[in-house]
């Protein structure tokens, strides 16, 4: 059998194109008005995506100085959007500088606390007895609130960057592990019979068949974590620390500075940002199975 002509076969193409060499399928496919409209409509949603939400952001900070003017807000209670943008040019190096360690502390926490819950997520899938003693204990530590965690973690770790990597990783550690056990479980029945029926052996199973099913899920989670995992470094400054984003915050708010306390949530909120698009681009790399859409 032609191994060659198979994949040439297999290989998906857009509507009015065919498996032909070069320049002639080029050719016909810019002939093609089913291949234009395609196009034409894949080209909307991309400028679409990139478009609406400068418009969004626009019509906020348009919102926010229109605000300020009509209302007469003093610049000690909430600055205009001009005075933000000075203090981020300003006090660049102070806000830079704190930044990179809430930086760390939250990339620590993402790593930490996500390969923990697919650990867990593993473990819960193939012993069914260890996962109904232990969820409801996670559960239930789950509900504790983050600002209850943190001050007994900076006791008993200190004022070092371990709490704050560990708030993070607990925040980060309940969606993650609850997406990627529904993730493991959602196996089509069929593929699963299939793999029994050619005595593939459990690890086999789980690569091959589970963690193939359960990545949407995963990367899921971790579009949440990755801005959780900021908002629980943060949090973790705030008890116990003289660097970082939340301890900046917090100055800011006691010296009654609201451009740096506003500048300081713009770095935390662009810091999270930045993090959500990481996860984003590593979902298109490894999940390529899905349609354009989806992502």
């Amino acid at each position: 059998m032609n191994t060659r002509s198979i994949d040439v076969l297999d290989v998906p193409q857009a509507p009015g194109t065919s498996a032909m060499p070069g320049n002639t399928q080029a050719a016909e496919s810019a002939a093609d008005p089913e291949y234009l409209a395609w196009s034409a409509a894949r080209r909307r949603r991309l400028m679409r995506r990139r478009v609406l939400p400068v418009l969004g952001i626009a019509g906020l900070l348009l919102l926010w100085w229109a605000a300020i003017a009509v209302f007469n807000v003093k610049p000690f209670i909430a600055p205009s959007p001009g005075a933000v943008l000075q203090t981020l040019l300003d006090k660049r190096a102070v806000l830079f500088d704190n930044l990179w360690p809430t930086a760390l502390e939250a990339a620590g926490g993402f790593v930490l606390g996500n390969l923990a819950a697919i650990v867990v997520a593993t473990v819960f899938i193939h012993n069914k007895t260890i996962a109904d003693i232990f969820f409801p204990v996670v559960l239930a530590f789950n509900a504790v609130p983050l600002v209850a965690k943190a001050p007994v973690l900076v006791l008993l770790m200190g004022n070092g960057m371990e709490p704050k990597i560990t708030i993070a990783a607990l925040v980060c550690f309940f969606p993650t592990l609850v997406n990627m056990v529904r993730g493991l479980e959602s196996v089509n029945p069929q593929a699963m019979e299939l793999m029994r029926v050619l005595s593939a052996s459990k690890t086999e199973i789980f690569f091959r068949l589970r963690l193939l099913n359960a990545l949407p899920y995963l990367f899921s989670a971790l579009r949440i974590a990755a801005s959780m995992c900021v908002i629980g470094a943060v949090v973790g400054e705030w008890v116990g620390s003289t660097v970082g984003i939340g301890a900046l915050i917090l100055q800011a708010t006691f010296n009654f500075d609201s451009p740096l306390l506003y500048a300081a949530i713009v770095m935390s909120a662009s810091l999270s940002g930045a993090f959500f698009l990481l996860v984003t681009l590593a979902e298109r790399w490894f999940i390529r199975w899905q349609p354009e859409g989806v992502h």
